[in-house]
């Protein structure tokens, strides 16, 4: 029987080796559960500020977190595509579903101007059946708890705050269809004067309405958050049910914004190739977060969910 002979002595046995490789995993993975465990505590003072109604107590608190190595790695970190769309060259199927989607916002905005008749008649049609209205109310509950974290993920990756958010219930549903849940965030108060706007246009219709201001940054943020939801829809069902409201609201900042058409097309554009992008890099987390959003997790759980479950280095 041949031996082979190791140079080196002790040291550079495979049994040291491996003893070496074993003890820096064990210490990693200490360090990890380290991280996770402050984490959780601060997202815990997180989530007291938001239900005491400190939102920027609880953003500056976020935003204190973010910077720290094994704290909070996502929020504001998204890779964002360019806005010079007509450089970008778009994988064929990547195209079609962008197109798919700005089709379905062109939809939702002409069932937007519809007389609501026709969705009281809808509402009035005869009982079916007790069975197929409960497969239903189920799927809807399903669908609409993607919706909304679609808009809580992509809200957060990029560095909007989540305060809180409201799914309706299956019975809610079940009376209206058309009964929508919520994400409010941190940093998109300007609505308030979208709609103040909006309602003295409609109760004094004379001269000119002012223009509305806010920084390309938020119009950016905003834009992808706000058709995220549909497109969460889109990614997991192969279409969405199309809440207008979302759309009609973007519609409605484009228009207070005073943007001529075409810019707003683009501005639409590129919201829904970056937000497609960023739902699709985070398929795992968007899943996780549905069903912690569906049990009614706080939003701190909610945020140490998606941290614990992003993937790769581009976020």
């Amino acid at each position: 029987m041949n031996f082979a002979v190791h140079q080196g002595g002790l040291g550079s046995s495979p049994l040291r080796r491996r003893s070496a490789v074993t003890g820096a995993i064990a210490s990693a993975e200490q360090k990890d559960a380290g991280n996770a465990l402050r984490r959780r505590r601060a997202l815990k003072m997180v989530d007291r500020e938001l239900s005491k109604g400190n939102y920027r107590a609880a953003l500056s608190l976020v935003k204190q977190l973010n910077g720290k190595p094994g704290v909070l790695r996502g929020f504001g970190a998204a890779k964002q595509v360019s806005h010079k769309l007509d450089d970008l060259k778009l994988h064929e199927s990547l195209q079609s579903l962008v197109d798919g989607i700005l089709d379905l916002i062109d939809k939702c905005l002409q069932f937007a101007l519809l007389d609501k008749v026709s969705v009281k008649a809808s509402e009035s049609m005869p009982d079916e059946g007790n069975e197929s209205h409960c497969e239903e109310d189920h799927f809807l509950y399903t669908q609409c708890f993607f919706h909304e974290a679609g808009h809580f993920l992509v809200g957060y990756l990029l560095g909007v705050l989540p305060r809180g958010y409201e799914i309706p219930s299956k019975e809610a549903l079940r009376q209206d269809k058309f009964a929508a849940g919520r994400v409010e965030f941190v940093g998109f108060e300007f609505l308030g004067e979208v709609r103040t706007t909006e309602i003295k246009e409609k109760k004094f219709r004379k001269g000119k309405s002012n223009k509305g201001k806010i920084s390309s940054k938020t119009l950016n943020r905003f834009s992808c958050v706000i058709v995220a939801g549909l497109i969460a829809e889109y990614l997991v069902f192969g279409y969405s049910e199309g809440l207008h409201s979302d759309v009609e609201k973007l519609d409605e900042v484009l228009k207070w914004l005073g943007l001529p058409e075409s810019e707003a097309y683009s501005q639409v554009k590129w919201a829904v190739l970056n937000t497609v992008l960023i739902l699709s890099r985070h398929h795992e987390a968007r899943l996780e977060l549905a069903k912690a959003m569906s049990l009614g997790e706080s939003v701190g759980y909610c945020i140490d969910t998606i941290e614990n479950f992003i993937n790769g280095e581009v976020i």
